[in-house]
């Protein structure tokens, strides 16, 4: 009974501590692994069998001589024990009398930089190991500015391998003044910098004998009483709704996380970005009714009035309500094969929202070494820039540095549906306060009924030489004989005047295909049948233009031609020059052409003349 008593206990201890998430970074080598195998092994979470695998692997595969090699409790991929590095971030849970945590050991080397701020994206410290032989190393730099930038204000700097150093006083002061110095440069002022050795065990649990001139705590110790991060309980009350709980008529509830601050029974609420207000009825917790909601609580609130609040809003103190915008800068973090590219249409996530976003203007990118602001026209896999951000609706949020949950997002590639970047909101762009939409009465149906038709848009899309061109030109001749109003957009003709300033890279023929598409939507508003007649190799810029044009106003039709084809009449002599060199980034040679999936017509231009085609192009469009 007793035994049954002291269990009940010790798990009603465990579950009212607190937790403690942090990360461990680093240059190569710097023992970030070792450090996190030797705190699972000295604060006893290793079970036997975990023990004798160890033990095994390191005769096996160790490389401190038979002895234990604690690194490999974490450098679980094959890859890893092979090199001897981290590529993959490597989560653990360990815990003491005091506190709970929750590390994440993330990749030293500079490829792997999305691993490291997928791992720092949560945390509330980080760990940063300097090997004491080397000092500060680029990767050092690199990552204490990564840190800073995601908002992780208290830093432990583990100078680690003193044994190596005969454990001298004067190296360990020497590496702390060098990391100070830098960090004031990145706004890190948090900073607690331990001597250690992680493979002895110096500085580890307890002080160590060998450096008695180091009176600060441990390292274990320091994590222990590391203040939680308050900031957010005080600031103002915000809620991501995550789901709207309706079990039965009688019941109506959003449900969600509390990102910040506090709210009571009774206090009045916004929902953003609607505006819509009410009073909280009711708030509903783990264990049932409570007053209060606090942050970091998973609760669900209900109202007095029944309004309209949908998974993504966001529940706000009337109050002290956020800003709400649709244009932003912000710093992103590149983590796609693929570069971005400003203009090229992709889908944000902030909260439980997920909507439309394009980078309208790249300002520039950030050499993480040296701090230094580059120039730049994309962002390639594992840099860092500044841009700002146009969205397709607006959302409430705050700044990163203020509220992480409501100023950070990631960034989904539309196609793939991959995550391909991470990016901190800072501010909502002053122009995008400033430009409104004026109320108009003529509207586009009105045009389109002035003229007698219904307003379409023919997206003509295929390689150099297919037949594009003629093809949208007959289709054009056969509407206007027809009586109806329409217009052409070519290629070659747009880049005379409106696109003359854009060369032939991807990030040009991006912003080419934006600009024609933009220009689409308003022929379509003013009533028009508007032929467009583009390569348009990319499908996420075709599917930014039927976007823009709405449901069943837009027809992609495929003109397709094989590459053989479609060289062998080269009207241009553009793929000759393509071959020879002369010119680069040219669909179907050098740069690639993406059929479209599932085209409204596909026009086979190797079994179908280009009057015929033209001839079943409008007989489609007089049927729909």
């Amino acid at each position: 009974m007793n035994a049954r008593i002291e269990l009940d206990q010790y798990l009603e201890q465990q579950q009212h501590k607190d937790l403690l998430r942090f990360i461990t970074c680093g240059s190569v080598d710097d023992g970030k692994s070792t450090l996190i195998g030797r705190l699972l092994y000295e604060t006893k979470v290793l079970f036997e069998d975990q023990l004798g695998q160890l033990e095994a692997d390191s005769k096996k595969l160790g490389t401190q001589g038979g002895e234990l090699d604690f690194a490999l409790l974490v450098d679980g991929l094959a890859a890893e024990r092979e090199q001897g590095i981290t590529i993959d971030v490597a989560y653990r849970f360990f815990a003491t009398d005091k506190r709970k945590f929750i590390v994440a050991d993330t990749p030293g080397h500079e490829q792997y930089t999305r691993n490291m701020v997928t791992g720092a994206s949560t945390a509330d410290l980080a760990v940063i190991l300097i090997d004491a032989r080397q000092g500060l190393l680029p990767q050092t730099r690199r990552h204490s500015y990564l840190v800073s930038l995601l908002g992780i204000r208290q830093v432990l700097v583990a100078v680690n391998k003193m044994d190596l150093m005969d454990y001298s006083e004067e190296v360990f002061n020497r590496i702390e003044a060098d990391y100070r110095a830098f960090a004031a440069q990145v706004g890190l002022t948090d900073i607690q910098c331990i001597p250690m050795s992680a493979l002895k065990g110096d500085n580890l649990l307890e002080g160590s004998a060998n450096m008695p001139w180091y009176q600060g705590p441990s390292l274990l110790r320091h994590l222990e009483n590391a203040p939680l991060e308050a900031v957010r309980s005080g600031a103002a009350f915000r809620l991501p709704v995550q789901w709207v709980n309706r079990p039965n008529l009688d019941f109506r509830g959003f449900a969600g996380n509390v990102a910040a601050g506090t709210i009571r029974v009774g206090e009045r609420i916004r929902v953003l970005p609607s505006g819509q207000q009410s009073r909280v009825a009711g708030i509903l917790g783990m264990a049932g009714a409570q007053e209060e909601a606090i942050c970091g609580q998973a609760v669900t609130l209900t109202l007095e009035d029944e309004i309209d609040i949908s998974r993504g809003d966001l529940i706000v103190r009337a109050d002290a309500p956020p800003a709400v915008a649709d244009q932003f800068e912000a710093t992103l973090v590149w983590m796609g094969e693929e570069p971005l590219l400003p203009g090229r249409p992709y889908l944000m996530k902030i909260g439980c929202r997920t909507l439309g976003m394009s980078c309208a203007t790249l300002k520039h990118k950030v050499n993480v070494n040296n701090l230094e602001q580059l120039a730049a026209r994309t962002l390639e896999l594992n840099e860092i820039g500044v841009c700002n951000l146009s969205l397709d609706q607006a959302i409430a949020f705050d700044p990163y540095g203020e509220n992480r949950d409501t100023g950070g997002f990631i960034i989904i590639d539309r196609l793939s549906n991959q995550t391909i970047g991470a990016g901190m909101l800072h501010f909502a762009l002053r122009r995008a306060q400033n430009v409104h939409w004026q109320a108009i009465d003529v509207n586009g149906a009105s045009r389109a009924t002035l003229k007698g038709q219904t307003a379409r848009i023919l997206w003509f899309t295929g390689l150099s030489g297919a037949g594009k061109s003629t093809i949208a030109n007959l289709v054009e001749r056969k509407l206007h004989a027809l009586g109806r109003h329409t217009y052409l957009l070519d290629g070659d003709n747009v880049r005379h005047g409106l696109n003359r300033d854009l060369g032939f890279s991807e990030a040009d023929r991006v912003e080419n295909i934006r600009r024609v598409a933009e220009v689409a939507r308003l022929m379509l508003d003013a009533g028009l049948i508007t032929l467009v007649s583009f390569i348009s190799p990319f499908r996420a810029e075709r599917e930014l233009a039927r976007s823009l044009a709405g449901d069943g106003a837009f027809l992609e039709i495929f003109i397709d031609a094989s590459l053989e084809l479609a060289e062998s009449r080269d009207p241009k002599g553009l793929y000759q020059k393509a071959r020879r060199g002369e010119l680069k980034h040219f669909t179907g040679i050098d740069s690639p052409y993406e059929p479209p999936v599932a085209p409204d017509l596909h026009i086979d231009t190797a079994r179908e003349s280009a009057e015929a085609a033209a001839e079943r192009i409008v007989e489609h469009l007089l049927a729909l």
